[in-house]
């Protein structure tokens, strides 16, 4: 076993030792009453003094009122919106696990409406389907001619697709071109205005539709507007839901620290996080085989337009994920230190898939049509293409209360998510509870928030069920050690573009023996003394290197992808997202 558990961390806790176990019965999160401190309907007046003065140091701390919502110390409305504190439905489709419906899909997808890809919507979401997906998202590129007719020709193909395959989700988005920076999903619940809000949007913010003497400080405000625009339409009820993601943050370097905390305090309910690894993951499979390329093609240098701030290093991923949440102490757990909601995912970014033998039918004309013509067999195999097909390798898995677009979204917006390359696991749960908890369906799962007493000892439980079947690539993955990350929480940040969390360690990791069946852990974070969260990832073993942060921060973390020398396939990785506890 990797004993890393010795770091010191007394600044956030008196960390207890980490043990590994068996146990076959299921958790359920328990209900928890919203502090009266952060209940802002009672006012100040009807608060014990112990309360006054906890909110005068959340509200000074800027954790409470404007920008404060769906953070972990958020006022009920907001968590509510966010989808907190968690509740459990009734089972749907999908696969049960901790009381949640786990609904695995995919929200970076191109077809033939987009200028750089060809499939049909249907083919993409075949495909997806066959890899083990339950949900997609049509995200063709934002431009002149996608704003004009592109969002309209595509509704019907994914209307069609829904009748098609009712056993999966089908959703509507389009990859935005954010004003002054890189690209994010955007997406909607579906609707009959799904295609009013999405073509409003994007004629009006698209960063291709801007006026190309727009200063950056006006960009950065219409990327803010657009995103208040899609919080706008779901409180006119248009849509039940609007969520942006934002994809390959780290790919150019043009997605600042600062934008990415503006983006989110936007509106926290729609700006929900970002590709913690990008698509693209078959540009890396080595030449005569494949491309030979980087992985996600993340083969860049800084130009001009790049925050300066950022290492060299960022320009590449770590085990297939992005430098900002490859890095433990880095850019994602800098907003997690804030206290911030910001989740990670994963998906192909599919456009030209590895393998396949189509090209893009003939007498197309796009800028006239909107669209390509249907694929045609050519017969010839492309190895080149940087692609894998939805489902084929990277996997965003989220814990729904029930089968349905909705569930999904706000299983998304709550957190309640992990992410593998592969098929690494089959699948996880975890759990923060109070030590020695172990009444049945009890604990805070994944994106949730435990208030405990200060000076309570609390624990996270992990479940996985091992890989036992082959993936797409024809290999039973296994899964050779987990990682238990924590960091203290420490509240806003003076500096917006701040990139680094010094107290966020890997303070256990455990080397993972079986090979079948589930592995059950049990990790101490002994008595609480400071707020602090916890993130958990798992890895094959198969390339690791120290963290850019030091040994004593992440001794064994993903290994550097160097360009024509990455097989996805061989360095498979899980995360999840973040569990907050703190004190009441």
């Amino acid at each position: 076993m990797l004993e890393s558990a010795c770091i010191e961390l007394q600044e956030i806790t008196d960390m207890g030792h980490g043990h590994d176990h068996h146990h076959d019965h299921e958790h359920e999160t328990a209900g928890a009453d919203v502090p009266a401190a952060l209940d802002m309907s009672i006012p100040d007046s009807e608060l014990s003094p112990s309360d006054v003065s906890r909110r005068g140091f959340l509200r000074g701390a800027g954790l409470l009122g404007a920008g404060a919502a769906a953070s972990v110390l958020a006022t009920p409305s907001a968590a509510q919106a966010a989808g907190l504190p968690h509740s459990h439905g009734p089972a749907g489709g999908g696969t049960d696990k901790g009381g949640f419906k786990w609904l695995s899909g995919d929200h970076h997808i191109h077809t033939q409406y987009s200028s750089d890809a060809q499939y049909r919507v249907i083919d993409q979401a075949k495909h997806g389907r066959a890899f083990g997906l339950d949900w997609v998202v049509i995200t063709d590129h934002g431009s002149a001619t996608h704003a004009k007719i592109g969002v309209d020709l595509v509704n019907p193909d994914i209307r069609k697709t829904r009748d098609e395959l009712r056993d999966l989700l089908t959703f509507q988005g389009l990859e935005w071109n954010i004003p002054g920076a890189e690209h994010a999903t955007v997406f909607v619940t579906p609707s009959k205005n799904e295609v009013e809000v999405l073509k409003k949007f994007e004629q009006n913010y698209d960063g291709s539709l801007l006026p190309a003497t727009n200063t950056n400080e006006q960009n950065e405000a219409a990327a803010i507007a657009g995103i208040k625009f899609l919080a706008s339409q779901v409180k006119a009820r248009k849509v039940d839901g609007a969520l942006f993601f934002a994809n390959h943050p780290a790919r150019r370097g043009i997605d600042s620290p600062h934008e990415i905390r503006n983006w989110r305090d936007a509106d926290p309910t729609v700006a929900v996080g970002f590709e913690g690894a990008p698509g693209h993951q078959a540009a890396g499979i080595p030449a005569p085989n494949g491309r030979g390329g980087a992985r996600g093609y993340y083969d860049n240098n800084p130009s001009a337009a790049s925050y300066q701030g950022y290492p060299l290093e960022s320009y590449r991923t770590w085990g297939g994920f992005d430098w900002m949440t490859a890095t433990v102490g880095g850019l994602w757990d800098s907003l997690l230190s804030e206290g911030k909601a910001w989740w990670i995912t994963v998906n192909s970014d599919s456009h030209v898939n590895y393998l396949d033998q189509s090209d893009r039918g003939p007498d197309s004309n796009f800028e006239v049509n909107g669209r390509y013509n249907d694929p045609v067999y050519t017969g010839k195999t492309l190895t080149t293409a940087g692609d894998f097909w939805p489902g084929f390798y990277g996997r965003t898995t989220v814990g729904a209360s029930s089968w349905g677009y909705k569930q999904v979204m706000d299983g998304l917006r709550a957190g309640r998510v992990w992410v593998d390359h592969g098929r690494l696991i089959k699948s996880l749960d975890a759990r923060v509870r109070v030590a020695g908890d172990r009444r049945g369906f009890s604990g805070t799962p994944l994106g949730g928030v435990v208030h405990v007493k200060r000076g309570t000892t609390t624990e996270i439980t992990l479940d996985i069920d091992l890989q036992d079947v082959p993936n797409w690539a024809q290999f039973i993955p296994v899964l050779k050690r987990v990682d238990v990350i924590v960091g203290t929480v420490t509240g806003p940040v003076a500096d917006k573009d701040s990139f680094k969390a010094p107290d966020t360690k890997v303070v256990k990791s455990f080397e993972i023996s079986k090979k079948t069946g589930k592995v059950s852990i049990s990790y101490s974070f002994g008595r609480l003394d400071k707020p602090f969260y916890v993130r958990v990832r798992g890895t094959d073993g198969n390339r690791t290197q120290p963290g850019l942060m030091g040994p004593g921060v992440d001794p064994y973390g993903p290994k550097l992808d160097v360009v024509g020398d990455a097989d996805p396939w061989g360095d498979l990785w899980f995360y999840t997202n973040p569990i907050w506890v703190l004190p009441k």
